[in-house]
């Protein structure tokens, strides 16, 4: 087990990276460190790496404290967003540079290195330079290099920002498997929600330097514990809506809304925008005065699926946009209470 105990960082005297961040990874578990950027997300794997030192707290890895310790000599592999491949040097010898600065046997890493690019499908490319080769078949070689160092915890500092969607796509699957099959401890730095929830055994979403949440992507989604993880976790993020007659912060994610009267609970929105995004179209309004708990006049998301319903509510918002008339359509969004958020 990898504990982080009150790690904390400053760059300047005013301005603290991390604040007393405490934290217990578990053995085989990938976690996922999630935020915007700024967060100190990045800071704190680069920490756990050995390439920064805390100002304060500890490292400690099956009870061995490795606060003090060179990176070579914490037995972990660290995959970087920019690759970091060594341009002058084959595939093959970037791949083998951990074993050869370790010294293993010459044939026993060539063995090494030819079993993990058959694994990764990189074998055709062991002759090539980094120069010759694709983003996605640069972050396999990357890859292949941590993995050749066999280490008990990866490292992965947002690996896959730099590829085209599709091909990120590919690479999450890839590495979900590789996960499964090495059975080993990750780390990923990403500040992609979807990364976050399709990948983590648990998500810990940090914003301003402290930890706001940790728990599975379910967790995180269904049982956000403040108004920033709310809206920072889901795709449309959540409406955050200010309370008519309190002071509380409610939060109702843009796919609990319905045009379809399927619960008791309403509130009527005055739309300024749709749009269609395949089989969902996003509606976006201002919460109108109503018989509801909400103040009016805020901004609001709904996500509805692209049914006939739907469909004649965006044909008569177009028609409207495009003859110029000033009062745009209203209409009464359902909802269940029970899926509303309060902060």
């Amino acid at each position: 087990m990898l504990e982080l105990k009150n790690i904390s960082k400053s760059f300047a005297p005013s301005k603290p990276v991390l604040n007393n961040i405490s934290l217990e990874i578990q053995d085989a578990e990938f976690l996922v460190l999630v935020g915007p950027s700024g967060c100190g997300k990045s800071t704190l794997i680069r920490i756990i790496a050995g390439l920064e030192q805390p100002d304060s707290g500890a490292i400690v890895f099956d009870g061995k404290d490795l606060t003090a310790l060179e990176p070579k000599d914490r037995n972990l592999s660290m995959v970087f967003q920019n690759y970091a491949l060594y341009p002058h040097k084959t595939v093959f010898e970037n791949i083998a540079f951990p074993l050869q600065i370790a010294n293993h046997p010459k044939q026993d890493s060539e063995l090494v290195v030819k079993n993990i690019a058959e694994k990764l499908n990189i074998a055709d490319l062991l002759e090539r330079k980094p120069g010759q080769l694709s983003g996605g078949q640069r972050q396999r070689v990357a890859l292949a290099r941590a993995l050749a160092k066999q280490p008990s915890i990866f490292l992965l500092d947002e690996p896959l920002s730099n590829l085209d969607a599709k091909l990120r796509m590919q690479m999450r699957q890839e590495l979900f498997k590789l996960h499964k099959e090495l059975n080993s401890t990750f780390i990923y730095v990403t500040h992609d929600q979807v990364e976050a929830m399709t990948l983590g055994d648990r998500v810990v979403v940090l914003h301003e330097g402290s930890i706001q949440q940790v728990g599975t992507p379910q967790e995180v989604y269904n049982k956000p514990a403040n108004p920033f993880v709310a809206s920072f976790i889901g795709s449309p993020p959540a409406n955050l809506l200010n309370a008519r007659d309190s002071s509380q912060c409610l939060a109702l994610r843009p796919e609990y809304l319905y045009l379809d009267p399927v619960h008791d609970s309403k509130i009527e929105v005055e739309i300024y925008n749709m749009e269609i995004l395949g089989s969902e179209i996003l509606l976006y309004g201002l919460v109108l005065p109503g018989h509801h708990d909400f103040q009016e006049h805020q901004k609001l998301i709904a996500k509805l699926d692209n049914n006939d319903n739907s469909q004649t509510l965006y044909s008569e918002f177009r028609s409207k946009t495009r003859s110029n008339t000033e009062i745009s359509p209203s209409r009464s969004l359902y909802f269940d209470k029970n899926l509303l958020y309060c902060f």
